[in-house]
């Protein structure tokens, strides 16, 4: 299909461009209500810029494919609206609908023009539905790649919260692991762990399983792994929280802990700390 099986809707594109405008954002607001009232100003401008690009690229000859190289100042300016929508909350459906919202109008000029020739106003009206159809499903592969970005994201910043790692005393780092331990987490924990043992220097790094619900074999492996990433930074490492049921079943796995130095507590583990790098606490009792 090229261009040239368009030569009604370019030339409505092009001589009621700003009619078509009014009754393109009419129809925006009255399909999407308050989404679009909000943010009229831009809506506004984008729907402007599209009218613009779209009108450029019919009347330069394009033809409809519009993965090709003649329809890239529109796929980007449509990229830019989706990506927004999708960090202001929009779902692909209300994006798509910036494109689909302008048929009707569009529909309607090409009846006005071509009423007295039904042949020719259905190869119109197909052609330009195709065309249309094309650009909102262009919307919405970008809208979910952008969405599928702040999950990601959101899910690596959660993952960073949850692995904090903090200096209780000179030489002595905690890392309080609550939740389940799998491959990914495991990689973020080693790295703010041995991040943090560069920036302090530390020692002894605790690391406290106490909010782990289970462990098995495949989160004693992490755990041996990150002790291990550790020791090759020159920082030792104590385990704390082994409850008596964790006890049993690193015991029933086989995991070899003989060379780690476990306590039952994180309190346990950093006497242990302080003895280790020298430091001690004493109790003085105050006279009354």
């Amino acid at each position: 299909m090229t261009s040239a099986q368009l030569p009604q809707l370019t030339l409505i594109l092009n001589d009621q461009q700003h009619r078509l405008l009014d009754q393109w954002l009419q129809t925006l607001t009255s399909k999407l209500g308050r989404k679009e009232k909000s943010g009229e100003f831009e809506i506004r401008r984008q729907a402007e810029q599209f009218l613009s690009l779209l009108a450029r690229t019919l009347s330069s000859g394009a033809g409809s494919d519009t993965d090709g190289g003649e329809w890239a100042d529109v796929r980007h300016l449509l990229g830019e609206v989706s990506r927004t929508r999708a960090l202001q909350g929009f779902s692909s459906l209300d994006t798509a609908s910036f494109v689909f919202a302008l048929k009707e109008p569009i529909y309607d000029h090409l009846r006005s023009a071509l009423g007295g020739e039904p042949a020719l106003l259905a190869r119109e009206i197909a052609a330009t539905s195709s065309l249309f159809d094309k650009l909102g499903l262009y919307t919405i592969e970008v809208h979910q790649k952008a969405r599928e970005q702040v999950i990601l994201r959101q899910q690596q910043e959660l993952l960073e919260l949850s692995t904090p790692v903090v200096q209780l005393w000179q030489n002595v780092l905690a890392l309080p692991l609550i939740g389940t331990l799998d491959s990914a987490r495991t990689q973020v924990v080693m790295e703010s762990l041995l991040q943090k043992i560069v920036e302090t220097g530390a020692m002894i790094a605790i690391i406290d399983i106490t909010g782990v619900p289970t462990v098995d074999t495949l989160v004693a492996q992490h755990l041996l792994k990150t002790i291990a990433a550790a020791r090759l930074m020159g920082a030792d490492c104590i385990i704390s929280g082994i409850r008596p049921q964790i006890a049993q079943t690193i015991v029933h796995l086989g995991v070899n802990l003989e060379d780690v130095t476990t306590k039952a507590t994180l309190a346990d583990a950093f006497m242990i700390a302080l003895k280790k790098t020298g430091s001690r606490v004493t109790v003085q009792n105050s006279e009354q």
